[in-house]
């Protein structure tokens, strides 16, 4: 596969050997019982490594798989949503759609429209307006509105937070809040 008729060569060790002619290159991999592994083709001569080729690949996918695990997942979290839904429906999916803001998702908010409501897609606008409303300290609104003949759609977008110590201050409030909510409820009987 390689091209060139000299090439560098490096040994298994990192260790510089020199320029030598291809078929030398090849008969000196081939008494290491070792591949010859072309590293820098854009090189003047070409740089080529003496090694084993399968341990390589498996090193390449190796770190491959670590940068991938040190990577943040941001999955889409959806929640339907009809026009006429309960106050407490309303209210519950609401919670739902913070706190997925809250943990660094994004949320898919779609409205389904059924029979006559179809016609009045401006329902469904109005509708999501509302929910922009009730969650804009958590998120955004990301990209525009999709419209269907049968479901409105729209993306939000977690607000940047304080960073890694964010999570760490929201449930330490959190164990406050609920501290004086006991002592009140004690003062109170």
């Amino acid at each position: 596969m390689i091209q060139a008729e000299k090439v560098r060569i490096v040994d298994e060790d990192k260790k510089q050997i020199g320029i030598l002619s291809l078929a030398e290159a090849l008969s000196l991999a081939k008494e290491r019982d070792l591949d010859l592994v072309e590293v820098a083709p854009q090189a003047v001569p070409p740089v080529c490594r003496i090694m084993d080729y399968g341990k390589y690949l498996y090193e390449l996918h190796k770190k491959a798989h670590e940068a991938k695990k040190h990577q943040k997942q941001i999955q889409i979290k959806e929640i339907k949503f009809r026009p006429k839904i309960s106050i407490h429906d309303y209210n519950f999916k609401i919670r739902h759609v913070q706190r997925f803001l809250q943990e660094g998702n994004k949320v898919k908010i779609t409205v389904m429209l059924r029979g006559r409501e179809k016609a009045k897609p401006e329902l469904a606008h109005q509708f999501l307006d509302r929910v922009f409303e009730e969650i804009k300290e958590f998120g955004h609104q990301d990209g525009d509105i999709r419209s269907q003949h049968w479901a409105v759609s729209a993306l939000l977008s977690p607000v940047k937070s304080g960073g890694k110590d964010a999570k760490t201050q929201i449930t330490q409030g959190g164990k406050k809040e609920v501290q004086s909510h006991r002592e009140e409820e004690n003062r109170s009987q």
